[in-house]
This record gives structure tokens, C-alpha cells and sequence, in this order.
């Protein structure tokens, strides 16, 4: 039963691992290139971001499985607000 938490612990590790680097590589590269933080947030944190989700929109379309793919968005939509009521 332990051995079954070990890939997620480790999963959850390598995420705050990754993560930490995100943020400290789009703090360099704003740096680099004399940008505002605000910039590079916006784009390559975003990027970087949403990259893991069109991987995986693009797996499921390729293999068939459309479903999953637009449940994907509607997640998305879901979790980031509704277009109608973000213009509100």
C-alpha cells in the first residue's frame, strides 16, 4: 500500500521542482532581455503553463479520442472562468 504513493510523491516533487525552475528562468530571461517581470509572466509563464494541456489535446485528437480533448477546454473554461463572465 506504501509502495503505491511512492510515483506520486515523487510526481509531486519533480512538479515543485519544475516549477521553481519556471519561475526562476522567466525571472533570468526578464532580466536578459530588460523586460518587465509583468511581460514574462504573462507570456512565458502562461506558455509554459498550458504547454502540458495542448500535449495532451493533441495526443487525444491524433489517437481518436476527440472527447477528451474538448473536455480538456471545457475544463479550462471551467476553471479559469467563463468568457461571459469575465467581460462582466
Amino acid at each position: 500500500m506504501t509502495l503505491s504513493f511512492l510515483p506520486l510523491a515523487g510526481g509531486l516533487l519533480l512538479l515543485l521542482i519544475a516549477a521553481s525552475a519556471l519561475v526562476r528562468g522567466a525571472a533570468a530571461l526578464a532580466l536578459r532581455f530588460g523586460l518587465s517581470p509583468l511581460v514574462v509572466g504573462l507570456t512565458v509563464v502562461a506558455f509554459g503553463t498550458s504547454a502540458p494541456e495542448l500535449v495532451v489535446s493533441v495526443q487525444a485528437t491524433r489517437s481518436g479520442a476527440g472527447g477528451i480533448a474538448a473536455g480538456n477546454v471545457v475544463g479550462s473554461t471551467i476553471a479559469w472562468g467563463s468568457p461571459s463572465r469575465s467581460s462582466r
